[in-house]
């Protein structure tokens, strides 16, 4: 039995605006129907997997558990790292983890914000490194080349192998991402392949090499895994030894120094999504190289990418050739194709103009559901809120705003101090500054309201909590 590990914890800025800080690309629908984390845990299922461990933020834990829920795959652990600290000490955790249920487990570790689209293929090829990785070899995954790609790091095989097959061999060593010229001479040699970032090992594989190559981080994390809290669902790894970690790739802290290291070849279809020249690539551009998404119309356009995330936008270009064109709701990008990894440095330009949109996403995730901003002033905001059947939003009370709601869709179950009552569609409640309320879907489908705030301050972080179903604690997200 192979026990996949799907970390989810990036923050995908070089696909911003639709990834961002509070929700990253994992979680978005860019290549289909489903989010890429969803088509993550539908590839690595079937007979021959356990249940999934995943690895994530606080912030995402509940976005983990709806999407899980919504293609019927229940995860056998989700661990919450208190910060990020790269993909080193979450991968040890995991081990950790899993150690402590199946003692020699063998875990399949992945990123989950990757498109395989032959997963029967890519299960095929977990298996033929399967018994490389029961013999205590740390497998890792690489990807058959077809372009000459600066944006990845390389594996070199200590032999040639001509038809790229899916059989294990030793690994002659990692290569950094390389110039252009290195590039083009590493496609022609036939002994490189791109470094996919997905390991295959047992636990104890795992923690043996962490106990030889990085003593210090196993007995923190090993600390952070002891000491870890329940949490509803998750298991909170504790804060204290994990702050003192460092912030390491797996790839630095153990690969690299690791003698027992193998390289299984795959030479199926893969990306990374790394960027929106991954996306326009991804996404089978026409004849002329265009690829238009929602409502987006391109006219005379070559080599473009159009992308419009919202109906209440159009986005119209004429003329463009080897432009990306990105619309959301409250924000747009427009680059050169070719500059398309730089969308990082308007991250950070406008992280440091406090721009709201560096890192919020339009629409907040919540566990009972979401709510986007429709209109904002200085002293009132206009929200649109969805319930999911059966949730209820905290009982909670604030210092600086009153609310009035009209339920546009459903029914809503509303306690206002002592009164409670039923609000059916059409109809609307006021809710004074410093009541205590709160607002509860009793429905079998989702509840729909629009929320007029006025007050001095309108922030997210102005609420007191006093019960909630959920767990959080006080703040904007608890």
């Amino acid at each position: 039995m192979i026990h996949p590990v799907l970390l989810c914890g990036g923050s995908g800025t070089r696909l911003w605006p639709l990834s961002r800080k509070s929700y990253p690309k994992q979680f978005a629908q860019l290549t289909g129907d489903e989010s890429l984390f969803q088509a993550s845990a539908r590839r690595l299922s079937g007979a021959d997997f356990a249940a999934p461990l995943v690895v994530t933020g606080s912030d995402f834990r509940f976005i983990v558990l709806e999407q899980l829920a919504a293609v019927e795959i229940a995860p056998s652990a989700v661990l919450i790292e208190p910060q990020a600290r790269n993909t080193a000490p979450a991968i040890l955790a995991a081990a950790l983890a899993l150690e402590a249920q199946a003692p020699g487990a063998l875990m399949l570790v992945a990123p989950s914000d990757h498109v395989v689209p032959d997963a029967p293929r890519f299960r095929a090829a977990v298996q033929a490194a399967a018994a490389a990785a029961r013999a205590g070899q740390i497998v890792t995954f690489g990807i058959r080349p077809d372009r000459a790609e600066t944006g990845y790091g390389w594996l070199e095989l200590s032999r040639p192998s001509p038809d790229f097959a899916p059989e294990p061999q030793p690994l002659r060593r990692f290569v950094e991402k390389p110039d252009a010229a290195t590039a083009q001479a590493m496609l022609a040699d036939g002994l490189h392949l791109w470094n996919a970032g997905i390991f295959l090992f047992t636990t104890t594989t795992l923690i043996a090499a962490f106990a030889a190559h990085d003593p210090a981080m196993l007995e923190l994390v090993q600390a952070a895994t002891a000491a870890a809290q329940p949490d509803l669902a998750f298991t909170r790894l504790a804060p204290e030894p994990w702050a003192r970690l460092a912030d390491i790739s797996i790839d630095y802290a153990v690969m690299e120094k690791a003698a027992n290291l193998t390289v299984l070849p795959y030479d199926g279809q893969w990306s990374d999504l790394g960027g929106w020249e991954a996306v326009w690539r991804e996404a089978g551009p026409d004849a002329t190289g265009v690829v238009t998404h929602g409502p987006a119309t391109a006219i005379d356009c070559e080599n473009s990418l159009l992308r419009a995330e919202a109906d209440t936008v159009q986005l119209v270009g004429i003329g463009l050739k080897n432009i990306v064109a990105i619309a959301m709701p409250d924000a747009v990008l427009i680059a050169d194709k070719d500059r398309a990894q730089d969308v990082k440095l308007a991250v950070a330009s406008l992280k440091a103009q406090g721009a709201l949109q560096a890192e919020s996403f339009p629409r907040d995730y919540r566990p009972w559901g979401w709510f986007e901003s429709l209109a904002i002033g200085s002293r009132f905001q206009v929200k649109r809120i969805v319930v999911h059947p059966g949730a209820a939003l905290s009982l909670q009370s604030h210092h600086h705003r009153a609310e009035h709601w009209v339920v546009v869709e459903g029914t809503a179950r509303v306690t206002i101090d002592q009164e409670v009552r039923l609000v059916t569609e059409n109809q609307s409640v006021y809710i004074p500054l410093g009541a205590v309320h709160r607002m509860e879907n009793p429905g079998k489908l989702p509840m729909v309201l629009i929320e007029v705030q006025t007050g001095s301050y309108l922030g997210e972080d102005d609420i007191i909590r006093y019960e909630d179903v959920y767990a959080r604690g006080q703040g904007a997200k608890g």
